[in-house]
């Protein structure tokens, strides 16, 4: 944690920040080690201030990392305020992207005197990079996605619901360890995977459907993240064609993942491919993004996209073909960027269309 704590400092210091309000949880947790659902903290040169309230006293005692001063409030923005004047701030940047313009309106009132400042962006990007024990957290999610998907095939039959698939599947993650899913699970049938984002609805399963199914656990607080399509049934010629296809392209962009490549290279090398097999329009959305304690975070992979791969990232690979009245299918796999190229961390989880 001081490690992170003392990067943060060094990229105040060279964007000119002397004082940082972090109002987002889930950076609030990367810097102070914090798993409560109420805290901040204020950053300086040579303080660090958690604030939560008593009902986190015990909480905090335990997870909060030592650098930082404990300070109890009764709400984050009075606290923020609180600490400013103590500390003596006279300019305090917030995160701009977590703060609605009510608060900011609020929080303008409580700290007179102080200078308000928005700042974008400056735990996030330290989060692109993960540290071994971040990597290892993913590593582990990524295994509980493939036992938990071996486990849940066994339900899918004619006549069950998409629902019931998506329980039997959160009940696994969770037996294997995880806290809960990453999102909400998308089990996508016939049709209905020609929705991207189709979450699992209350449609039987047919046979002769594919099935689109994207899931992720949350272990240690970081989400895993796969989508594997199966086959109920002998698919149709289309189908196998159209998961030839998207195949060919989630290879080809998981082959270009390396340090140093944009990542709207590695997007391309898919787009490409479904472009070239007729269905360019049917891909509408990038090919991927990084993963950590969001699902979604940077970097991100799709066009004009200005991230660079790094090592130490971790980014989906996920191409996909949906065709509104037939269905669609994705393809989706977690990969480290490592120094010399990439490690897949969903390699178990088998990428050939499974027939049941």
């Amino acid at each position: 944690m001081r490690s992170r704590l003392a990067r943060l400092r060094r990229m105040m210091r060279e964007k000119g920040i002397p004082a940082l309000a972090v109002l987002d949880l889930r950076n609030v947790r990367y810097l102070t080690g914090f798993t409560g659902s109420a805290g901040a903290c204020v950053v300086t040169a040579k303080a660090a201030v958690f604030i939560t309230d008593f009902r986190y006293r015990a909480q905090a005692a335990r997870e909060v990392d030592r650098a930082f001063r404990y300070g109890e409030h009764r709400g984050a923005l009075p606290g923020l305020t609180e600490e400013a004047r103590r500390l003596r701030l006279k300019r305090l940047a917030f995160e701009e992207s977590h703060l609605s313009y009510g608060d900011f309106r609020r929080l303008r009132k409580l700290a007179k005197g102080v200078r308000l400042s928005p700042a974008s962006a400056l735990v996030e990007e330290l989060r692109l990079r993960k540290e071994e024990p971040e990597v290892r957290l993913l590593r582990r999610g990524a295994r509980v996605n493939g036992k938990a998907l071996a486990e849940t095939l066994r339900a899918i039959r004619p006549g069950a619901r998409e629902r019931e698939i998506a329980l039997a599947l959160e009940t696994a993650m969770r037996d294997l360890g995880a806290s809960g899913p990453s999102f909400g699970t998308i089990v996508a049938s016939g049709p209905r995977s020609a929705l991207p984002h189709g979450v699992a609805s209350d449609r039987k399963i047919r046979r002769g459907d594919l099935i689109t199914i994207d899931y992720g656990a949350v272990v240690g607080g970081y989400h895993a993240d796969t989508t594997r399509v199966v086959s109920l049934g002998k698919p149709s010629r289309k189908g196998e064609a159209v998961y030839r296809i998207v195949l060919e392209a989630q290879e080809a962009a998981v082959e270009a993942v390396a340090p140093g490549v944009p990542a709207s290279e590695v997007d391309a090398v898919a787009r490409k491919i479904i472009e070239r097999a007729g269905y360019g329009k049917a891909f509408g959305h990038g090919t991927g993004h990084g993963v950590g304690l969001d699902i979604h975070e940077g970097p991100r992979l799709a066009p004009g996209s200005r991230d660079v791969l790094d090592p130490g990232m971790v980014v989906t690979i996920e191409p996909g073909i949906y065709l509104p009245g037939w269905g669609g299918v994705r393809i989706e796999d977690m990969v480290l960027v490592t120094g010399k190229g990439k490690e897949v961390l969903t390699r178990p989880i088998s990428k050939e269309l499974v027939v049941l």
